[in-house]
């Protein structure tokens, strides 16, 4: 009789334990409604009737006139968004990223600039970083002289130029994207006491390098926010 009561606390033992892990997961996991506005990229005026469809789920929106839609997803998920005379783009959904989604309707070499370059979507931003990376190459191929050989016109020309001022930025928004998926809000403010204004703001004096979060553990991480809160506290003293 014992040894059944002692077997069955520790099934109920075994299954709250369970309940707890897997809790977390369930939230994370959690279906929402999912609202932003799909805008021209050069002049932010609104796309009216441009299609945003959940990949996963398969279920799709129109924008309204204001470019507005709504739809159902959950973190992780990647959305198709397309609209006539603009190119196909993909978006991934991440802690609450999407806002705004800018399709651009011109192939060629951009002038980006700060701005800009943070409205591009992720497909789109290694889209540009490929056309700029090849556009900036100062070498070209010679069957007549054999191998390669330097190009002036591709050192000097000005959509080389361009190119290579645009991979600076372009590579340089990538690096932070990546960074910020795991020096998240949410980290932040679980750690300190700041408003969201302050944590944006705490995100772009102290957003760490790409090398550190790829190889910090979580304590390594939770250690370097409490650091950094403590420079920002002093700094705004």
């Amino acid at each position: 009789m014992e040894t059944q009561k002692l077997n069955k606390k520790s099934l109920l033992a075994s299954l709250a334990f369970i309940v707890l892990c897997i809790a977390p997961n369930t939230k994370t996991l959690a279906q929402e409604t999912i609202k932003g506005f799909i805008l021209d990229i050069s002049s932010s005026e609104p796309l009216w009737n441009a299609t945003i469809k959940n990949i996963r789920t398969q279920q799709q929106a129109q924008t309204q006139k204001d470019g507005a839609f709504t739809l159902s997803g959950r973190v992780n998920d990647y959305f198709e968004v397309y609209a006539t005379g603009y190119i196909k783009d993909t978006i991934f959904y991440y802690e609450n990223s999407i806002r705004r989604i800018y399709l651009n309707r011109d192939e060629r070499i951009m002038n980006i600039d700060e701005v800009l370059v943070k409205r591009l979507t992720d497909n789109r931003l290694a889209q540009e970083i490929a056309k700029a990376q090849n556009a900036g190459k100062v070498t070209d191929a010679s069957q007549e002289k054999g191998g390669l050989r330097i190009s002036p016109s591709r050192i000097f020309g000005r959509s080389a130029r361009q190119a290579r001022s645009n991979l600076t930025l372009l590579l340089l928004e990538q690096n932070n994207r990546k960074v910020d998926r795991i020096f998240t809000s949410n980290l932040i403010a679980s750690i300190t006491d700041l408003s969201p204004d302050d944590i944006a703001l705490f995100r772009e004096l102290y957003r760490p390098s790409l090398s550190f979060v790829e190889k910090a553990s979580p304590e390594d991480l939770k250690a370097y926010i409490s650091d950094s809160y403590s420079k920002f506290k002093k700094r705004n003293n």
